[in-house]
Protein backbone atom coordinates (compact mmCIF):
# COMPACT_ATOMS: atom_id res chain seq x y z
CA UNK A 1 0.00 0.00 0.00
CA UNK A 2 1.41 3.24 -0.80
CA UNK A 3 0.69 6.22 1.46
CA UNK A 4 1.10 9.61 0.97
CA UNK A 5 2.90 11.01 3.86
CA UNK A 6 3.88 14.99 4.83
CA UNK A 7 7.25 15.90 3.76
CA UNK A 8 9.62 15.59 6.88
CA UNK A 9 11.78 19.07 7.31
CA UNK A 10 14.92 19.20 9.43
CA UNK A 11 16.83 22.39 10.25
CA UNK A 12 20.41 21.48 11.00
CA UNK A 13 22.91 23.99 12.85
CA UNK A 14 26.87 22.83 12.20
CA UNK A 15 29.57 24.61 13.67
CA UNK A 16 31.99 24.86 17.03
CA UNK A 17 30.25 27.72 19.59
CA UNK A 18 34.00 28.22 20.92
CA UNK A 19 35.41 29.44 17.58
CA UNK A 20 33.62 33.13 17.67
CA UNK A 21 32.26 33.30 14.35
CA UNK A 22 32.01 29.83 13.75
CA UNK A 23 29.14 29.61 16.09
CA UNK A 24 26.94 31.32 14.44
CA UNK A 25 24.60 28.25 12.98
CA UNK A 26 23.90 27.71 16.40
CA UNK A 27 23.50 30.72 17.59
CA UNK A 28 20.49 31.38 14.90
CA UNK A 29 19.28 27.58 15.96
CA UNK A 30 18.49 29.67 18.96
CA UNK A 31 16.53 32.07 17.79
CA UNK A 32 14.64 29.77 15.54
CA UNK A 33 14.07 27.87 18.70
CA UNK A 34 12.23 30.65 20.46
CA UNK A 35 10.66 31.79 17.46
CA UNK A 36 6.81 31.05 17.48
CA UNK A 37 7.36 31.11 13.56
CA UNK A 38 8.39 28.05 13.19
CA UNK A 39 5.86 25.09 13.01
CA UNK A 40 6.25 22.61 15.47
CA UNK A 41 6.74 20.12 13.05
CA UNK A 42 10.58 21.23 11.48
CA UNK A 43 12.75 19.34 13.49
CA UNK A 44 15.74 21.51 14.73
CA UNK A 45 18.95 19.47 15.92
CA UNK A 46 22.71 21.23 16.56
CA UNK A 47 25.10 19.71 14.76
CA UNK A 48 27.93 21.09 16.09
CA UNK A 49 31.16 19.03 14.46
CA UNK A 50 29.70 15.33 14.54
CA UNK A 51 30.11 15.40 10.77
CA UNK A 52 29.03 11.47 9.76
CA UNK A 53 27.80 10.53 12.83
CA UNK A 54 24.77 12.70 11.75
CA UNK A 55 23.70 10.78 8.95
CA UNK A 56 20.88 8.96 10.98
CA UNK A 57 19.19 12.38 12.10
CA UNK A 58 18.99 13.16 7.90
CA UNK A 59 18.29 9.76 6.56
CA UNK A 60 14.76 9.70 5.65
CA UNK A 61 14.22 14.04 5.71
CA UNK A 62 12.51 15.30 2.87
CA UNK A 63 14.01 19.01 3.12
CA UNK A 64 17.05 19.76 4.56
CA UNK A 65 17.88 23.81 5.78
CA UNK A 66 21.54 23.72 7.02
CA UNK A 67 22.77 27.03 9.10
CA UNK A 68 26.06 27.18 8.91
CA UNK A 69 29.57 29.37 8.78
CA UNK A 70 30.72 29.55 5.18
CA UNK A 71 34.08 31.45 3.84
CA UNK A 72 34.03 32.06 0.46
CA UNK A 73 36.35 34.84 1.09
CA UNK A 74 33.38 37.85 1.07
CA UNK A 75 32.53 40.54 3.11
CA UNK A 76 32.07 39.47 6.81
CA UNK A 77 28.84 38.91 7.49
CA UNK A 78 28.00 38.54 3.96
CA UNK A 79 24.24 35.98 3.99
CA UNK A 80 25.03 33.17 2.24
CA UNK A 81 22.74 30.70 0.17
CA UNK A 82 23.84 27.70 -1.84
CA UNK A 83 21.07 24.49 -2.91
CA UNK A 84 20.82 21.39 -4.06
CA UNK A 85 23.76 20.62 -6.68
CA UNK A 86 25.31 24.10 -5.86
CA UNK A 87 26.39 21.99 -2.57
CA UNK A 88 28.80 20.19 -4.83
CA UNK A 89 30.62 23.14 -5.98
CA UNK A 90 31.15 26.08 -2.98
CA UNK A 91 33.54 28.48 -4.07
CA UNK A 92 36.08 29.54 -1.37
CA UNK A 93 38.43 27.48 0.78
CA UNK A 94 36.71 25.25 2.40
CA UNK A 95 35.99 24.71 6.00
CA UNK A 96 35.50 21.28 8.35
CA UNK A 97 31.97 22.28 8.46
CA UNK A 98 31.56 21.81 4.44
CA UNK A 99 33.50 18.82 3.78
CA UNK A 100 31.47 17.33 6.86
CA UNK A 101 28.70 18.38 5.03
CA UNK A 102 29.45 16.67 1.87
CA UNK A 103 30.54 13.75 3.25
CA UNK A 104 27.28 13.52 4.88
CA UNK A 105 25.27 14.29 1.33
CA UNK A 106 27.57 11.66 -0.21
CA UNK A 107 26.41 9.02 2.14
CA UNK A 108 23.02 9.74 2.49
CA UNK A 109 23.32 9.54 -1.14
CA UNK A 110 24.66 6.05 -1.08
CA UNK A 111 22.04 5.02 1.00
CA UNK A 112 19.24 6.08 -0.72
CA UNK A 113 18.59 8.29 1.64
CA UNK A 114 19.21 12.14 0.86
CA UNK A 115 17.08 14.94 1.36
CA UNK A 116 14.86 16.13 -1.65
CA UNK A 117 15.79 19.65 -1.28
CA UNK A 118 18.79 21.07 0.46
CA UNK A 119 19.23 24.93 1.73
CA UNK A 120 22.24 25.90 3.15
CA UNK A 121 21.63 29.18 4.71
CA UNK A 122 25.02 30.77 6.11
CA UNK A 123 27.50 33.70 7.27
CA UNK A 124 30.66 34.37 6.01
CA UNK A 125 32.72 34.71 9.20
CA UNK A 126 35.06 37.23 10.27
CA UNK A 127 36.96 34.98 12.46
CA UNK A 128 36.84 31.56 13.78
CA UNK A 129 39.72 31.69 16.70
CA UNK A 130 38.74 31.02 19.96
CA UNK A 131 36.46 32.67 21.52
CA UNK A 132 32.87 32.20 22.55
CA UNK A 133 31.28 35.76 21.39
CA UNK A 134 30.34 36.49 17.47
CA UNK A 135 32.49 39.31 15.85
CA UNK A 136 30.25 42.60 15.65
CA UNK A 137 30.15 42.15 11.61
CA UNK A 138 28.37 38.39 11.76
CA UNK A 139 26.17 39.35 15.39
CA UNK A 140 24.98 42.46 12.91
CA UNK A 141 23.48 39.98 10.41
CA UNK A 142 22.53 37.01 12.48
CA UNK A 143 18.86 38.10 12.46
CA UNK A 144 19.16 38.43 9.18
CA UNK A 145 19.77 34.95 8.91
CA UNK A 146 17.31 33.95 10.88
CA UNK A 147 14.64 35.46 8.56
CA UNK A 148 16.07 34.15 5.57
CA UNK A 149 15.76 30.54 7.19
CA UNK A 150 11.94 31.64 8.27
CA UNK A 151 11.62 32.75 4.52
CA UNK A 152 12.78 29.30 3.26
CA UNK A 153 10.55 27.29 6.26
CA UNK A 154 8.15 29.28 5.11
CA UNK A 155 8.00 28.28 1.58
CA UNK A 156 8.04 24.90 2.35
CA UNK A 157 5.24 25.26 4.61
CA UNK A 158 3.26 26.38 2.18
CA UNK A 159 4.05 23.41 -0.05
CA UNK A 160 2.21 20.34 1.03
CA UNK A 161 4.21 17.96 -1.48
CA UNK A 162 7.09 17.79 -3.62
CA UNK A 163 6.21 17.70 -7.44
CA UNK A 164 8.68 16.23 -10.13
CA UNK A 165 9.48 18.39 -13.41
CA UNK A 166 8.43 16.97 -16.48
CA UNK A 167 12.27 16.08 -17.10
CA UNK A 168 12.00 14.24 -14.39
CA UNK A 169 14.07 16.40 -11.62
CA UNK A 170 13.13 17.86 -8.55
CA UNK A 171 10.86 21.10 -8.33
CA UNK A 172 13.57 23.71 -7.19
CA UNK A 173 12.02 26.03 -4.78
CA UNK A 174 13.00 29.85 -4.43
CA UNK A 175 14.41 31.43 -0.88
CA UNK A 176 12.53 34.31 -1.75
CA UNK A 177 12.37 37.15 -4.78
CA UNK A 178 14.74 38.20 -6.66
CA UNK A 179 14.84 41.57 -4.78
CA UNK A 180 15.03 40.10 -1.69
CA UNK A 181 18.35 37.73 -2.66
CA UNK A 182 19.61 41.05 -3.40
CA UNK A 183 18.84 42.57 0.02
CA UNK A 184 20.72 39.35 1.78
CA UNK A 185 23.25 39.51 -0.37
CA UNK A 186 24.21 43.16 -0.20
CA UNK A 187 23.97 43.55 3.54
Amino acid sequence: MNQQTEPRTLVLALGNPIRSDDGVGVAALRCLEADRRVSRSVDLVEGGTKGLELVPYISGISRLLVLDAVDVGTVAGTILCVRDEELRSLPGNGNVHDLALADILNALRLLGQEPQEIVLLGIQPDTTELGTSLSKSVESSLQLLVEAAIAQLSLWADCKTIQPRDSGEAAGIGLASPAMKGRLDSE
